[in-house]
């Protein structure tokens, strides 16, 4: 039994797969019966034909670009000084008025409450103007006038002081810049300690290196400049000096402290330059693997302390022309003071009059608006976020001295365009609220409306070809967007309802001509339905070619403005066979590969 029933089972299996393989050998001798019919030459020409219809045509001009911001902008401090916060950080969301950094606010705070008490005091002025003079008041005057005098007298004091200090360093400096002048006349102009005999080392370093680099003369040209320039005010400072006491007069122990100051510069600029050519020597050298001179470290090492003693009297003479500086600030400051306190008081002493009221009530309205700076200078040392929108970057770090020129931070705006690079042709036709549909290569299927919103009114020539810039203002935001990513824009340029429209490959051209071919319909006979089942039909007239005038286009259809109608039949495709031949026989089911014609001739599709 069970054997029987096994070959039942077998039988019913080897009986499925005959009648599987016959399935089989029926599809591909359909199939290839089908092909052979598609690409079968019979020596006549076919027509594909297409009607015309209304429909609504969208033309479409596309670009691609890169992702933009719609703002950005560099954040800089209006004042200068120590940043003591930095309230941001890379990448971070911040609104309108948002603290992005400040900066050290002791100086500004101390002139707001100096405005302050200034004010105060004018009110103070006024309030007893208008009252009768008490003692108090009296006494109060007298002790501001005593005040400023003594403020003025210790300014007087601190500027004697910087005027011999000042003397003091200038003899310093004229110690050590005979010296140093001497160290650089002998270290490239002298001939008596030179590397090469009878040849100065300047022009030793320039000739050794000028072969491994064209800099050199440059270089040198450079030495021999400064040189003369910080020796001929050396001279003539130092003659100034000679010819000067600490007992001459302030204007003249001035003056020689601040030429001093400026010969003393040029000196350091001097020996700057010497050391950059005699490094150039020395770096060429060793990027050739020889070894420099070694009277060139020599040379170095002395040129590094003729730096370090420069570099110390340019520190003490400016330090002393900032003292002379402050100090005859503060002594002008104390005569205002001795002037106001002299005024006051005599006012107090005196009866007040109308003018007096009106001069002491101007003089609160200065100092209000003084105050007023004070606190716009305060705010100066705060940088605020000018709109809602992240900060791409934080350029500066806790501790950094920055000036009114620094940036502190760059600063976008969360709304994102697309910045689209299109052809002289293409731009031509794109205009101010088009719209647009954006795609992204990094973000699969992802679409966003958009609307030109800007078109650069300057082109850019790059190999003869003229493009421009177009903004593409999204319609809305998407979080994955990022700056900088790759976008195509599909700009809809214009936009026609209910137009007659054909195919376009249907519409030919020749010269300024535009035409389609058409096609008598009774002298057509449709080939599909008979039995040799080819494309298209065949036509007993060759086509007609119709004038038309044609109006927009889009990427596959065409407006016809003039010359068609709806409902007409047109070509849209020629089918001319290029052979003649015999079919071969059939190929095996199980090994051949494409039926051949006997000739091997192919048939050729023309649009």
């Amino acid at each position: 039994m069970q054997k029987s029933a096994l070959r039942r089972i077998q039988s019913l299996i080897y009986s499925h797969k005959i009648l599987s393989a016959i399935m089989v050998t029926l599809l591909v001798y359909g199939g290839y019966r089908a092909y052979r019919s598609a690409t079968s030459t019979t020596g006549e020409t076919r027509y594909l034909l297409h009607t015309v219809e209304r429909t609504t045509l969208v033309s479409t001009i596309t670009g691609s670009g890169q992702v933009a911001v719609s703002s950005q902008i560099e954040l800089k401090p209006k004042a200068s000084g120590e940043i003591v916060y930095i309230g941001v950080r890379d990448g971070q969301v911040v609104g309108m008025g948002a603290t992005i950094a400040q900066l050290d606010t002791t100086d500004a705070k101390k002139e707001v409450r100096d405005a302050e008490v200034n004010l105060e005091s004018a009110k103070l002025a006024l309030e007893k103007l208008r009252k009768p003079a008490e003692q108090l008041s009296i006494t109060q005057a007298e002790h501001a006038l005593v005040r400023a005098r003594e403020s003025k007298k210790k300014a007087e004091d601190d500027m004697l002081k910087a005027y011999e200090d000042g003397f003091n360093n200038v003899a310093n400096a004229f110690l050590d810049l005979p010296v140093i002048m001497t160290g650089l006349q002998d270290i490239f102009y002298s001939t008596t300690n030179t590397i090469n005999p009878g040849q100065a080392n300047g022009d030793f370093y320039t000739s050794t290196i000028r072969i491994y680099d064209d800099q050199a003369e440059t270089y040198q040209k450079d030495v021999n400049e400064k040189y003369k320039k910080a020796r001929a005010d050396y001279e003539a400072t130092f003659a100034n000096y000679k010819s000067t006491s600490r007992f001459s007069k302030t204007p003249v122990i001035d003056t020689l402290i601040r030429d001093t100051y400026t010969a003393s510069r040029n000196v350091a600029e001097a020996i700057k330059s010497a050391n950059n050519l005699i490094q150039l020597y020395k770096d060429n050298l060793a990027d050739h693997n020889i070894k420099p001179a070694a009277a060139a470290d020599t040379h170095v090492a002395l040129l590094t302390s003729y730096t370090s003693k420069t570099n110390g009297h340019l520190a003490s003479l400016l330090g002393n022309i900032n003292t002379i500086k402050t100090s005859n600030d503060t002594i002008g400051n104390a005569d205002r003071s001795i002037r106001e306190s002299e005024e006051s008081l005599t006012k107090i002493m005196a009866d007040p009059d109308v003018l007096d009221i009106k001069s002491a009530e101007l003089t609160i309205t200065q100092r209000e608006n003084s105050l007023l700076d004070a606190k716009q200078r305060l705010a100066d040392y705060f940088v605020l976020a000018p709109f809602t929108g992240t900060v791409a970057k934080v350029h500066i770090k806790r501790g950094d001295s920055v000036s009114s020129g620094t940036a502190v931070a760059t600063l976008v705006t969360r709304e994102q365009l697309a910045e689209i690079s299109l052809n002289e042709v293409d731009a031509a036709k794109v205009s101010l609220g088009q719209k647009a549909t954006l795609t992204f290569d990094a973000i699969e299927g992802l679409q966003i409306g958009g609307t030109v919103s800007g078109i650069d009114t300057l082109g850019t020539v790059s190999q003869g070809v003229v493009t421009y810039i177009v903004k593409v203002s999204f319609d809305n935001q998407d979080s994955r967007v990022k700056p900088g990513m790759s976008v195509t824009a599909s700009i809809v340029t214009a936009r026609k309802s209910n137009v007659l429209t054909v195919p376009n490959s249907a519409v030919k051209s020749r010269g300024n001509r535009s035409y389609v071919e058409t096609i008598v319909e009774a002298a057509a006979t449709s080939t599909r339905a008979s039995s040799t089942r080819m494309l298209g039909v065949r036509s007993l007239t060759p086509p007609r070619e119709q004038t038309v005038v044609i109006g927009i286009a889009s990427e596959t259809s065409t407006e016809v403005t003039s010359g068609l109608k709806e409902g007409d039949r047109i070509v849209v495709r020629t089918f001319a066979p290029t052979a003649t031949a015999a079919t071969q026989p059939a190929p095996s089911l199980f090994g051949g590969g494409a039926p051949r014609t006997a000739g091997g001739g192919t048939v050729r599709t023309q649009r």
